[in-house]
């Protein structure tokens, strides 16, 4: 079907967005013991981290995380997250990233439109590339706006370095569909429940 289909255009929106409240309905709860969890564990920073990624077309947005890193982070080592023994992590942020629950907050995301729930994952604005240093072809994951999972998350996820990463990405751009993110979501759920592909291999924004 690709990214010009009736189902990408307007379907795949009203279903985001009514999956973005019933979640925020559902689970307000599991947002303040998180929100507790990480206070109580490290109280200097902020519950809810804020970061800017590329969206679609390339437009700059914030994307909503809990904040699983230390303060300051992003200014320390490479400044992006390198592998589960990253000192930098918490130890309430280990459980969330291992669990996924860190993405929580992305319903937020879907709710203002920013986000789908099925999409590429976005990258910063930075690394691996800046938006200009996208090649023609690389540019076309970003025709649909970013997800929480993907094609690319549940075909090595972590594990698979970058360049093969927005290929995969590509590929779902040109050939997503109703039926493709219904395979893709019940994947993700075993990944999740798995613990699948979740330690990077190398340098990532995730």
């Amino acid at each position: 079907m690709g990214k010009d289909s009736f189902y990408c255009k307007y379907i795949k929106n009203i279903i985001d967005r009514g999956i973005a409240l019933l979640g925020l309905l559902l689970f307000w709860w599991l947002y303040i013991i998180i929100a507790i969890l990480i206070k109580l564990d490290d109280p200097k920073g902020p519950v809810i981290f804020k970061q800017e990624r590329l969206g679609k077309k390339g437009k700059v947005y914030r994307m909503y995380k809990f904040r699983s890193m230390r303060v300051g982070a992003e200014h320390m080592g490479s400044g992006v997250y390198s592998d589960n023994n990253d000192t930098r992590v918490t130890r309430v942020g280990k459980f969330l990233r291992a669990t996924s629950l860190d993405e929580l907050p992305q319903l937020v995301n879907l709710l203002k439109g920013e986000m789908s729930l099925i999409g590429f994952r976005s990258p910063l604005t930075y690394h691996p590339w800046t938006w200009d240093e996208y090649t023609e072809h690389q540019k076309k994951m970003f025709e649909l706006r970013p997800g929480i999972t993907g094609w690319a998350q549940v075909n090595g996820r972590k594990t698979v370095e970058w360049n093969k990463r927005i290929e995969l990405n590509v590929w779902y751009a040109e050939n997503v569909s109703f039926l493709l993110d219904l395979k893709i979501f019940f994947m993700t759920i075993f990944k999740v429940f798995s613990n699948a592909d979740n330690e990077n291999k190398g340098k990532t924004v995730g």
